[in-house]
């Protein structure tokens, strides 16, 4: 069932939801009713959700379900009782937690590459917002990450050899949670706990391994004094 973690930051606490097989499908163009009602067992309140294009647009959010729908890859607020959220099979589902703000990125690699932690971090630090954590949720392992040989060489050079890795069966593969780790450190906020859960194993969806469509959620909010 859904990891949920409560950061304490100087300005009250801040809840994450990391989500599971066992949650059921957030694929946002999935049955309406069902998704809708999977939102609510977890924070029953206006989602913004993302139309992903694995990209480094990230939006600003002021209120409740603002800019639901939106073609980006992360979001920022300062407000509280805005939850934001992002759907993963593989990709990293990313949380900033500031002092006085928060922040949630869909980071695949190529999301990585084109800056989407690097933009989340630099809104909220635009907004006074100082860091305090970062929680990295189930994502893709390089064990089960069989990757292209121009495009590891394309995300080494971007973030370093440290992103090299080998899959279970000896072939190269892509670090993910180490390229979350990278360009953490690269924009200045504290690297996310590791290890990860793979998203390979069978309480996760994965559309890497088994073609999956489903989604996992990841979701973030700042309490606001009235149950959430």
């Amino acid at each position: 069932m859904a990891r949920t973690q409560s950061v304490a930051t100087p300005d009250g606490p801040v809840t994450v939801v990391f989500t599971d097989r066992a949650d059921g499908d957030f694929a946002i163009d999935g049955p309406q009713a069902e998704l809708d009602a999977r939102r609510r067992a977890i924070v029953d309140r206006p989602w913004t959700w993302l139309r992903q294009v694995h990209g480094g647009e990230v939006v600003t959010v002021a209120a409740p379900g603002e800019a639901a729908g939106t073609e980006a890859d992360g979001a920022v607020t300062t407000m509280p009782g805005c939850p934001l959220a992002v759907m993963t099979a593989d990709c990293a589902p990313v949380v900033l937690v500031a002092d006085r703000g928060v922040a949630v990125a869909h980071a695949g690699w190529r999301g990585i590459l084109a800056g989407v932690i690097d933009a989340a971090a630099a809104q909220l630090e635009a907004a006074g917002a100082r860091p305090v954590a970062t929680l990295l949720g189930p994502c893709i392992n390089p064990e089960a990450y069989e990757f292209g040989a121009v495009e590891l060489d394309l995300a080494a050079a971007n973030l370093g050899e440290s992103v090299r890795s080998r899959t279970s069966w000896g072939t190269p593969a892509l670090d993910v949670p180490e390229a979350v780790v990278v360009a953490c450190r690269r924009a200045g906020w504290p690297p996310p706990p590791r290890p990860v859960p793979c998203t390979s194993g069978a309480g996760y969806f994965s559309h890497r391994t088994r073609g999956e469509p489903d989604r996992q959620a990841a979701v973030v909010w700042i309490a606001d004094g009235e149950g959430s």
